[in-house]
């Protein structure tokens, strides 16, 4: 029989649904029940695409033995990570704690008042690899529960000084140019020269740290600054981590060199890595950048997109219970899809005899094009033509292969995320179908998880869940503006500016000077969650205070500028010691220290000369680019539009930097030329 679960619509919860346990999801019926009945809760937090989730599933919560301990001694809740980040927030911090390190499944065992006082992660079914089994787990914590009362109770303390100590305190830091240049120096330190990225096994793609050393050359001209983002970029590119196939980036890799992948698809990095790949070509017009990037969007469009335009969640690591089964190929099956190209393929992917993980073939790209040419022996054309004929034959090969089940809820701030890429990309590739994915994306978001100006964080089968959080607003109104640059529709801008007025509402904190994670009006939890660092995601943090520094920007609201630069100045010190935790924080930090470039282009937007101005200003990678287009008379609350050119006979660009204007323009090579003056370096 089913459990409690079957009536959720999270796609792990469902998971779940047919365990022997008695599960509940996370809400007042359990909690009342363990306060009534006195009994431990033992909380499970994982998220569908997770390997090691399933396989703790298959070994213990399918086990009846297993089961019947656990419905016997406590009340048992499921929780989907990606569906409540508060919970895992909070809970992570306290088995970071007691453990000194977290992950997924996350098992964590609290009072009946939600109070952490045992945690940890996977737990195998028998005694292995020095941790011990499950069912001994909890029995020896049941047992604590109803014997040492003193000694839960002491845990319980010394865990709530742990969380207590996460509240903000007003720390005196300032936020100075010299801050972002200690930050950079620092992340300098951990970048790994010879296969991009930073630090080690397993190797994170760490997209926003990236972008940060990209706006750092911009800023400065700072050569190595580029070649970071670059370089790492080529070689997640070339490596098993992007899927040389079907387009899109696994969520890490196991190796330092980027060649075997966790298998599993997230939209969240996804979004980041293309837009990073946005930028990078709008810095050096480097055709492969821009390939991988319209195939990572392809991708999206195929195997990500639901009909109504939202963007899924993950696709999982496995199918048929084996870890990229889906994925991976044997030189065998390469010979009978490719044919006659075989050779080619095997030279261009690097394929060898024996394979290069677990007897089969991940394929990547270990050189260039024209050097895995020469070594066959073949003309470059003839490689790339037959390397061309067996993606296509191998992808469609691949589709008839059981699928990697597909986590089909839909957050609000992935998909903020990758609208924000999608208006980008369409914006500088000049894209109509980027630009229809990204404006179907946009409605979706807005029809079906904004209610009374206030964003829901999940959807799935015409069912919003869960009051939106703090990076939820935040991204879809960040990706909101992404379609007013793209669009100069003010309706995206003006749905960005009532989010905004939300956050300040529900989420800003006027005394302690802080953005909170959950809304002022949200469950009362053991604490209320405020995390700043750019984890896998960017903060809800370091998303409002860009918001917040646009819209001051575009609207001169100085109270926006004064809440993000006081939500800064609190982290300058970490931000300059830990710049991995903090890649999307030191872009805005650099934005709200050197101000915004503005540009206006003034006009009808359906001329062709104003959309030439257009075009030009998406050639170039301007960090901080503050956009405003249409005619000043409708325009009149947009001081970047209003009272400029109201006598002009054509369109025209006003570009603006630091309190000082260049001349108004009216060609797009002009225009070109001020934008690349006011990057700072010589850009393609």
């Amino acid at each position: 029989m089913p459990n409690r679960l079957a009536a959720e619509t999270s796609p792990y919860l469902l998971q779940h649904a047919h365990n022997p346990v008695d599960w509940y999801p996370w809400g007042e019926e359990a909690l009342t029940r363990a306060k009534r009945e006195n009994r431990p809760i033992l909380l499970s937090i994982g998220y569908s695409a997770c390997h090691w989730c399933h396989v703790m599933e298959r070994e213990s919560f399918e086990d009846p033995e297993t089961a019947r301990l656990m419905n016997e001694r406590f009340v048992n809740i499921k929780v989907d990570r990606e569906e409540r980040p508060d919970l895992d927030a909070i809970y992570m911090r306290a088995v970071q704690a007691l453990t000194g390190g977290g992950g997924w499944p996350m098992t964590v065992v609290l009072t009946p008042a939600g109070e952490p006082f045992f945690g940890g992660t996977y737990f195998p079914p028998v005694d292995r690899h020095g941790m011990p089994a499950f069912r001994r787990v909890l029995e020896a914590v049941s047992d604590a529960y109803a014997d040492r009362q003193a000694d839960v109770r002491s845990t319980v303390e010394s865990l709530r000084q742990v969380l207590t100590d996460a509240a903000p305190r007003d720390t005196g830091d300032r936020l100075t140019p010299a801050v972002l240049a200690g930050a950079y120096r620092r992340l300098a330190t951990e970048y790994d020269p010879h296969h991009g990225g930073f630090g080690g096994a397993p190797k994170f793609p760490q997209a926003m740290a990236l972008e940060f050393a990209l706006v750092h050359w911009a800023r400065t001209g700072e050569q190595p600054a580029r070649d970071m983002a670059l370089d790492s970029f080529r070689a997640m590119a070339r490596g098993g981590i992007y899927d040389q196939v079907g387009g899109g980036f696994a969520r890490y890799a196991t190796d330092g060199a980027w060649l075997v992948p966790h298998f599993e698809k997230m939209l969240y990095d996804n979004a980041l890595i293309a837009r990073l790949g946005v930028h990078l070509w709008q810095a050096t017009h480097d055709a492969a950048v821009r390939e991988t990037c319209e195939a990572t969007f392809a991708w999206v469009a195929r195997e990500m997109t639901a009909p109504g335009g939202g963007g899924y969640s993950a696709l999982d690591a496995d199918s048929e219970g084996e870890e990229g089964k889906f994925y991976v190929w044997t030189n065998e099956e390469i010979d009978a899809v490719t044919g006659e190209d075989a050779p080619m393929v095997r030279a261009y992917f690097g394929v060898e005899p024996g394979g290069n993980w677990e007897g089969r073939s991940i394929l990547h790209v270990p050189r260039g094009l024209e050097e895995a040419a020469t070594a066959a022996g073949v003309p470059a054309a003839a490689m790339r033509d037959s390397v061309e004929r067996a993606r296509g034959k191998l992808l469609a090969a691949r589709a008839q292969r059981v699928r990697p089940a597909r986590d089909e809820k839909i957050l609000a701030a992935w998909n903020g995320l990758m609208l924000r890429a999608l208006a980008e990309a369409a914006r500088a590739f000049g894209s109509t179908s980027l630009r229809d994915a990204a404006l179907a994306n946009g409605e979706f978001l807005f029809r079906e998880l904004v209610r009374d100006g206030r964003v829901s964080r999940s959807y799935r089968d015409g069912v919003s869940r869960t009051p939106g959080f703090l990076d939820d607003h935040a991204a879809v109104a960040l990706g909101a503006l992404a379609l007013y640059d793209l669009t100069f529709d003010r309706t995206w801008l003006e749905r960005a500016r009532a989010l905004g007025a939300v956050i300040t509402e529900y989420f800003w904190d006027e005394r302690a000077g802080v953005f909170y994670d959950t809304a002022s009006d949200h469950e009362q939890l053991i604490v209320r969650p405020r995390d700043a660092s750019d984890n896998a995601t960017p903060s809800g943090t370091s998303l409002a205070v860009e918001l917040s520094l646009r819209l001051a920007a575009l609207f001169d609201d100085q109270a926006h500028a004064a809440r993000a630069e006081r939500a800064l100045a609190g982290l300058a010190a970490e931000m300059e010691r830990f710049p991995l935790a903090f890649g999307h924080l030191l872009c805005a930090a650099d934005l709200a220290v050197h101000g915004a470039v503005e540009l206006a282009i003034v006009g009808n937007p359906e001329d062709v000369r104003f959309q030439a101005l257009g075009r030009a200003a998406a050639g170039a990678f301007v960090p901080a680019l503050l956009l405003a287009g249409g005619q000043p008379a409708e325009n009149a609350d947009v001081p970047l539009l209003a009272l400029r050119g109201m006598n002009a006979t054509a369109p025209m660009a006003y570009l603006c930097r630091g309190y000082a204007c260049d001349a108004p323009v009216g060609e797009p090579e002009a225009l070109a030329a001020q934008l690349r003056a006011a990057c700072g370096v010589a850009t393609a």
